[in-house]
């Protein structure tokens, strides 16, 4: 009896132990909505967004596999209805960009002002992740998005000390800003592909943010410049891509 009451109370113990433990990594996994998949090219540490030194070299040709021009689907889902082909939301005004003229602009108080093809930005380190983008009120989505860090696109540029703010602005004329403090934070990315593909037309082609800390309005589709700022942008965004009652779609 002894033997047995000694086992149980081992026993009980472990138990106690293990369940502590999966407390500890589901809270965990709540404080993120952002998975990490395994990336099929190696990443590197990333420049300091703030650090002034010589211009680093940008490649656009690293070996890489080549993109065709999309095309605009036949049928565009209505305003935040459900992509029969990728299952995501639609939102926004879609945009059919050239690949070829494709450019993304990252302008105001930085050192060295940046003109990126699509290319120098597949040629820089990449990250796959599975996300969650929510738009509260309205849909929530999860895809696996892959693009290069936004902390090291401004990094590259080399952000100025007065910078304050970045204003991400699209194709389709919406625009919205963020404090730079929360744009460098190590989950943001610029992503140029949605399940190991490039970005449909519909989601953001040929370059969307992925933000998984931010609302969806923060994601912005055809996405075509960054400007870094002193202070935080007073005008509002074009009030037709407004949510009625919550944050505005990008």
């Amino acid at each position: 009896m002894l033997t047995s009451r000694y086992t149980r109370g081992r026993c009980t113990t472990a138990c106690a132990v293990r369940r502590a433990v999966i407390v500890l990594l589901l809270a965990a996994a709540l404080l993120t909505a952002c998975v990490p998949v395994p990336a099929a090219e190696p990443t590197a540490a990333p420049p300091s967004a703030r650090q002034a030194s010589a211009a680093p070299e940008i490649v656009s040709d690293c070996d890489l596999t080549p993109v065709a021009q999309p095309t605009m689907p036949a049928e565009i889902p209505g305003y935040v209805q459900q992509d029969p082909a990728t299952g995501l939301h639609m939102t926004g005004r879609p945009q059919l960009i050239e690949l070829a003229t494709y450019r993304l602009q990252v302008t105001g108080l930085v050192d060295r002002p940046l003109s990126l093809t699509y290319d120098e930005l597949r040629c820089m380190p990449k990250v796959v992740q599975e996300c969650k983008l929510v738009c509260p009120g309205f849909f929530q989505d999860i895809a696996t998005w892959g693009g290069v860090p936004l902390n090291y696109v401004l990094g590259l540029a080399g952000v100025q000390p007065d910078a304050q703010y970045i204003l991400m602005v699209s194709a389709d004329g919406y625009w919205t800003s963020l404090p730079l403090g929360d744009a460098l934070a190590q989950e943001n990315f610029l992503a140029y592909e949605q399940t190991g593909k490039p970005l449909p037309v519909l989601h953001g082609f040929p370059v969307r943010a992925v933000l998984p800390l931010q609302p969806g309005g923060k994601w912005v589709k055809w996405l075509v410049e960054i400007q870094v700022l002193e202070a935080e942008p007073r005008l509002g965004p074009d009030p037709s891509l407004v949510f009625p009652t919550a944050e505005p779609g990008s």
